[in-house]
């Protein structure tokens, strides 16, 4: 066995990445789609050496300030670190692009039915409480727990075919209104920056982005026919919008304001479900019709039990000829990125991992965390790992504790073959014969043996 190990950490060399994931970083050329997105090299490491370092903080159990600031063997800098992250002409949305676009396509090779493709639309908070001088900081409003925040909400554009799951765009939205929004924007900004305009866009309405984000998804390559959303983007002008590009499937809300025309006549949504005849017992569809939406085109309601008080949901489809079952089948997909937004913030560090108040960095550091969950994403699915998301991310936590002790052990070895060839008249291959025996004895003894080669860094 032939050991050699590349380095001191893999956070301390351009060429080095996490273990698993470092063919990943070879293979998508991450250096070349950080110069392709404008992502160049202002002072001291090199983009794809900071990106690097940022990229293995979640897999170190290390915020920036723990992994880089107060790091003294890491050879990234901090103020090359942040300045990396703050510069408004960076273009982070065309990285994830590229970079999901390629994971994009692998994964769609492995598709047996492409009708299982779906696009995902929702939004998460990204809560920031304890700031007071976060550049955009804003008074949002949490859905899951009913109540107003300080942060932002992040709307998020997803694709899923069921098993994996991608983050392909998002918008860091603050508030529309002046009065909710605590700081503003930066007036040093260059107005002709990219970072600019993701500052025009966070105080402009959730639903002028919907139409936007689609189409990007859609120009990149993307073989959707269904974009699914929840009921908080399920307003008739926002459906009729989207129906130009896409079909949609989303659930409906009883907003006393949103009609559907049913047999020549106007109705809310409690009304339509009324005047419906529904089936008894136990079936899965309660009712259903094909409306008119105010733009004149036909869509279906399907109208579903559950425990509310009411006692119903409704699904909206503007396929109007998909049967009710896949109807339901495909919305269900939306769980997936519920999922993300969990994993994101519980395990990748989304908002915990840099407390920084330039709305730049905020935007290079979701940009981040996208590109981990999307290469862990394709490693599940490749390996058809049947761990759980979190089981994964353990994993290769476990993997940079195991890689830091195995690559002290190697340093430690070759610092004492130095002292023995100074001491007998060995050559450097015997040298290396023995370093080789003692480190495969250890990678025996400690439990590595039955791992692959490249999982070691072997």
């Amino acid at each position: 066995m032939n050991t050699t190990f590349n380095g001191p950490l893999n956070q301390i060399t351009n060429s080095e990445q996490l273990g698993v994931l470092n063919e990943y970083f070879a293979k998508f050329k991450i250096g070349t789609l950080l110069n392709q997105s404008e992502i160049t090299k202002t002072k001291g490491a090199s983009p794809l050496a900071i990106f690097t370092a940022l990229f293995n903080l979640a897999f170190c159990n290390k915020n920036l300030y723990q992994g880089i600031v107060r790091n003294k063997e890491i050879a990234v800098d901090k103020d090359a670190a942040y300045n990396f992250l703050n510069t408004p002409t960076f273009n982070w949305r065309r990285f994830t692009f590229h970079l999901s676009r390629r994971i994009y396509f692998i994964i769609r090779g492995l598709l047996d039915d492409s009708s299982e493709e779906v696009l995902i639309l929702d939004d998460s908070t990204y809560s920031r409480n304890r700031s007071k001088k976060v550049e955009l900081l804003s008074r949002v409003f949490d859905h899951t727990n009913m109540k107003f925040i300080k942060g932002f909400r992040m709307l998020t554009l997803g694709w899923s075919d069921g098993n994996s799951f991608l983050g392909l765009d998002f918008a860091l939205l603050s508030s529309a209104e002046k009065k909710n929004r605590y700081n503003e924007i930066n007036s040093e900004i260059d107005k002709r920056t990219c970072g600019y305009h993701r500052r025009q866009e966070a105080v402009t309405k959730s639903t002028a982005h919907l139409v936007p984000m689609v189409k990007r998804a859609l120009a990149m390559g993307v073989q959707a026919r269904y974009v699914v959303m929840d009921n908080w983007f399920s307003m008739p002008s926002a459906i009729a919008s989207l129906r130009e590009h896409i079909q949609v499937i989303c659930m409906l809300r009883d907003h006393p304001k949103w009609y559907y025309e049913y047999q020549g006549k106007k109705l809310r949504l409690s009304d339509l479900y009324r005047k419906l005849k529904k089936k008894r017992g136990r079936a899965k569809v309660k009712a259903h019709a094909v409306v008119s939406l105010p733009n004149g085109k036909r869509a279906k309601i399907v109208f579903v039990p559950c425990n509310t008080n009411r006692g119903w949901l409704a699904l909206l489809s503007t396929d109007w000829a998909l049967p009710n079952e896949e109807i339901i089948r495909l919305y269900g997909k939306r769980w997936d990125i519920e999922v993300f937004f969990k994993m994101c913030k519980q395990h990748l560090k989304l908002v915990k991992e840099v407390q920084i108040r330039n709305y730049d960095g905020l935007i290079a550091h979701t940009s981040l965390v996208f590109a981990r969950y999307n290469l862990l994403s394709l490693y599940q699915r490749q390996c058809m790992d049947q761990r759980s998301f979190g089981d994964l991310f353990r994993a290769c936590n476990d993997e940079m504790t195991n890689l830091s002790f195995m690559v002290s052990l190697e340093r430690i070895m070759r610092l004492a073959l130095v002292k023995i060839r100074r001491l007998f008249d060995f050559t450097e291959r015997m040298v290396q014969e023995m370093l080789d025996q003692v480190m495969g004895q250890a990678l025996k003894y400690f439990g590595f043996s039955n791992r692959p080669k490249e999982f070691l860094g072997v």
